[in-house]
Order: structure tokens, then sequence, then C-alpha cells
């Protein structure tokens, strides 16, 4: 060691030195607390936001009875969306409610939470007149009068609704009007447009067919012991597919498009061209049946080519309990591959896509499949959750029967998320080293990705089941540049689902795609976040719109480290 002394460094002595450090408390058996003070803590890639925090104090209630009707262990729903378009995203939680089999002993409603800006929202439900009137369970986003404000779809059971958006902080229930109230029990939906005319479609997953006069026993008839049904008790139901007229209205074209065909039990939908040739396609995971790939052949209507794709079954033929899904290009070949959640004994699927209208489930070499053998997953997305330009895996799990403990082994009712980062040498399960919300067993549902505090690192919402929400606030991204893009949709859909942006800096090009939908009854945020990693400029960015417009646009000055605004075919930004 060494100490200054008239301007110049000089020996200090080796006891001198040790008595320095005695005299200031120090001893060696307590080193690591003086490096903690020393040092500043490192912040966790996922931080866990109390509600002591966000003020967000609202709790899913699945009105849980004797009688374990299955709609009560597979909500809850939630999503991000700027309501008020104020740049902030705010959020949307979904609860359950009144219907045949249930009447909440106090009233239950959905919440819509303001965003505060400085962390904290503000519960503003009842203004707003989004509270629900059935059995919650999703959320889809999508503006599909193109006025420029979004509108919320919620799917519910027996009927779901639509509340459009008026621009002044309220919402108006114009289901009956629009005529999308799809009967039945509706899970997941997603807004894309199928036919390509610039206008917002929607589609609603459909599950099974039941009601409270068709409620299963399912358990042990010997003992009266019960326990939630299985999905493949209940008989399988056609999905939905509406048509926007551009009036306010829409046309139910189920049939005539081929999708009422097929009859399944649908949880999860992502709308993504699969095959590139400019028409959206959709990817539907079912419960017990063989997942849906609904191939859009333009006039011709949806093929379903589940089977033939190779993402209908598992290796051995079987159907599996597909519930999250996902489409994402996550090795940057240029087509879109695509990811399914299953329950406990199944394992996840990721599904490579091998450019030819097939695909190869990669989940065993990949260590996903191994990893997730006993789990059950809901939520999910591909997102760059670091920033350093590679789509990672968020994953939400927890098995659908809360007393599966006493006849499972190896199987919990609350289990753990999980984090695979993308690396060169391929995923790497990052889950543990990446805060202690990973080590926190959730009965975890829907899950939605929004940057909630405007970053550009892109945060997490994660609904639970009979539970509060879980908001992780994150971290990892602020260690790389972005650059975060809204892009507005003219002559193609004004949320320019379906649109292709490449991008060029230094070392780094990457093509991401903005999918419609995605994970399992949740909404996104609409923005795109570009990663760079530790560069400091953009060399070019190329927006290839949507069809019908299809245009491509580039642009070669703009900013990093912020949002900026991009409208089809004005040829700038702000």
């Amino acid at each position: 060691m060494s100490r200054v002394q008239d301007g110049r460094w000089k020996s200090l002595p080796r006891r001198h030195f040790l008595q320095l450090l005695a005299s200031s408390g120090f001893s060696f058996s307590n080193l690591s607390a003086h490096r903690a003070r020393l040092l500043p803590p490192v912040a966790p890639a996922f931080e866990e936001m109390p509600p002591s925090a966000t003020k967000i104090n609202w709790t899913h209630t699945n009105g849980r009875s004797p009688e374990w009707y299955l709609p009560e262990t597979v909500g809850a729903g939630c999503g991000f969306l700027d309501y008020d378009n104020d740049g902030w995203m705010d959020i949307y939680l979904v609860n359950s409610g009144p219907c045949d089999f249930y009447a909440p002993p106090q009233p239950l409603r959905n919440a819509l939470y303001r965003n505060n800006r400085d962390g904290t929202f503000t519960d503003v439900t009842e203004k707003a007149g989004v509270s629900g009137n059935a059995y919650g369970m999703g959320v889809a986003v999508g503006d599909y009068d193109a006025d420029g404000f979004p509108d919320l779809y919620v799917t519910q059971y027996p009927r779901s609704i639509l509340y459009h958006n008026n621009g002044d902080g309220t919402f108006t229930d114009v289901t009956a009007k629009a005529g999308v109230a799809a009967p039945g029990w509706g899970s997941s939906a997603v807004w894309f447009d199928y036919d390509n005319d610039g206008r917002l479609d929607l589609f609603v997953c459909r599950f099974v067919d039941f009601d409270k006069s068709k409620n299963k026993f399912c358990g042990n008839t010997i003992s009266g012991e019960r326990w939630y049904c299985k999905p493949n008790v209940y008989g399988p139901e056609p999905s939905y597919l509406f048509h926007n007229n551009g009036d306010g209205t829409f046309t139910d074209v189920s049939k005539d498009s081929g999708i009422a065909a097929s009859l399944g039990k649908a949880w999860g939908v992502v709308a993504a061209d699969i095959n590139d040739d400019g028409w959206m396609d959709l990817f539907v995971g079912n419960d017990t049946v063989a997942n849906f790939l609904f191939l859009n052949r333009g006039k011709k209507g949806f093929e379903e080519s589940g089977l033939l794709a190779g993402v209908g079954y598992n290796t051995f033929g079987r159907a599996r309990s597909g519930m999250g899904v996902d489409a994402a290009d996550y090795d940057q070949d240029g087509f879109l591959d695509l990811f399914v959640a299953n329950v406990d004994q199944e394992m996840y699927a990721l599904y490579h896509n091998n450019k030819d209208e097939t695909f190869t489930d990669v989940s065993i070499p990949t260590g996903i499949g191994p990893t997730t053998q006993y789990m059950s997953g809901w939520g999910l997305k591909f997102f760059d959750y670091d920033n350093d330009g590679n789509l990672d895996l968020f994953l939400c799990n927890g098995h659908p029967d809360d007393e599966v403990e006493k006849r499972v082994e190896h199987v919990t009712y609350r289990e753990p998320l999980l984090l695979f980062r993308n690396t060169p040498n391929g995923f790497k399960n990052v889950s543990l080293e990446s805060g202690p919300i990973f080590s926190k067993p959730l009965a975890a549902r829907g899950m939605a990705l929004g940057d909630f505090d405007n970053d550009g690192s892109v945060d997490v919402l994660i609904a639970t089941n009979n539970g509060a929400p879980v908001l992780l606030r994150n971290n990892a991204g602020r260690q790389n540049h972005w650059l975060g893009l809204h892009l507005i949709g003219r002559k193609s859909n004004i949320d320019a689902v379906g649109a292709k942006v490449t991008y060029r800096s230094g070392d780094l090009e990457r093509t991401h795609t903005k999918v419609g939908g995605g994970s399992y009854l949740a909404a996104h945020d609409p923005r795109i976040v570009l990663g760079l990693g530790p560069h400091t400029k953009i060399d070019w960015l190329e927006i290839r719109w949507p069809q019908p417009s299809g245009i491509k646009e580039r642009f070669t000055e703009v900013p990093i480290d912020r949002y900026i605004t991009i409208t089809e075919g004005q040829a700038k930004w702000k």
C-alpha cells in the first residue's frame, strides 16, 4: 500500500496499514459487510414493484366454489394501453364477475389505472366506464375505427364486450351496435387486418362448450373427492372472426372465412405472417386438441394446416394442452418461429420455421423442453429484455388445479417465472440470476409487455389467479442503447400490425416484426423497442408497412435512447 506525502506516493508499512484498518472498525471477518457499504447494490434484471409504490390496490377474485367450475382456475388477463394518448402506458386488469354459476357476494369489477408518470397509477375505472359486466377473461386493444384512440375488447363468459374510446377519458359499450358479443366462453382475442383492406378485424378465441348445467364431476367417484376437470370432458367450439365494415359495425365471417370449420378449445392466439406472403396468419393454442395454424390464402379464406405444418401435435402425434402462444424470428433467418406453452408432463414447444410452411420442434435441444417438463405455462412473450438486439423469452407459469400437489409428484400449483436469454450459443436459462421474483412461486396467468416508465427497458405485467397483479420493472435494458418506435399506419391498418422493421447499427443488423396479440389473455404496449447493445448510432432504419400499402421507407438520421413516432408515407419522424 502507499500514501500521499508532499505530493508524492510513498510506501505505507504493512503494520501501519493494518492498524489503520483496525482503527476504522474493519476486520477480515466482516469484509463482505464493508464491501456492501462501499459498492452500490446491483439492481436485479427485473424488480417487483410493491403496491405501496405503484398505488395499484386491485385483486383478482375467481369465486372459488365447491362445484369446481372450470372458469375459476384460468383467469385473469391484463394489458397495457395508452388510453388517453399522453405517451405513457396505462394498465387494464380483468376480473371475474356475475354469470350463471357465480354471484359475487360483493360487486367485482375490472380496473383501468392511469399512469401518473412518476411510477404510480390512479384508478379511473368508474369514470372511464370499463368495469366489465360478466365473468371476465382477457383483453385485446386496437383502434378499430382509426380515430387515434385505442379501444378495448374484453373477453368474458358468457359474452364479451367492446368498449369504444371516446377520446375524453371515457368509453362506451358498443357491443350490440358493433355485433361482436361472441356468445360463449371467450378467452384470448386479437386485432389484425386479415383481408388487407386497411382496417382492424377481430379474432376471438372460444374455449369449450360450457355453462352451469353442463358442469362435470371430475375426481374420485368412490370417496367423492373432487378436482378441476381437464378440458377433454367438454366439447370443442369454433372461434370467431369479425370483419370490420368501416362504419362501427362488424360482420361475423367465421363460416365464410373457413375459421368455423375447425372446432377447438382455444386459449392463446397470435396473428403473424408466418410464410411472408403478405397475408396475416393465425396460430392458436388449443387445450387437449390439436393446435391450429390458420394460413391466410387471401380471397380463398383460411386453410387450417396445423397437422401438416407440424405444430398441431407433439412429435408422437398426441395433442397437448396449448395455452399461451407467440411468434417471433428469434434466430433472425427471415421467418417467424412459433412458441406454445403446455401443462406439466408435456413440455413447452418452440417451433422453428422451416421456410416452407412447416416447423420443427426444437424445444429439447434448446433446453426449454426439459426445463418446463413439470410446469404449466400461460402468458409468454419474445422480447429483447436487455436491449442487446436479440429476442429473449419470458414465461409465466402455474398449474390450473390448486390442489394438484395432493395427487401429482414434482408438480406444484404456484410455479416460478422463467427467463431465457438469447445468446450466441442459444437460449440460456438466466431466471435465478435475474432477481428474487424468479424464486417466488406464482399462480400466474395473463402476461403483458409495456414500458410503463418510458426508459426503454420493456417492463412486464403479470395477472395472477385469485390474487394481486405483479408489475416488474426492467432494469437490465438500461445497460444498453435503444430506440423506441410508435408506428402509425395510414393506408395500412392504423396500429401497423404486421409491420417489419429492419435496422443496422455498426455490426448489428436485426429485423423485428410487429405481430398481433400473443401471450395469454393479454394486450401489449403497441410500441417497438429496438435494442442496440453498446452502439451509439443507428446507421439506417427501414420499415416495410403492412398491406395494402406494403411500401418501404428508410431513415438514416434517427436519434437513440428515446421514443419517436413514424407515420406511414410521411418520410419523417417526430
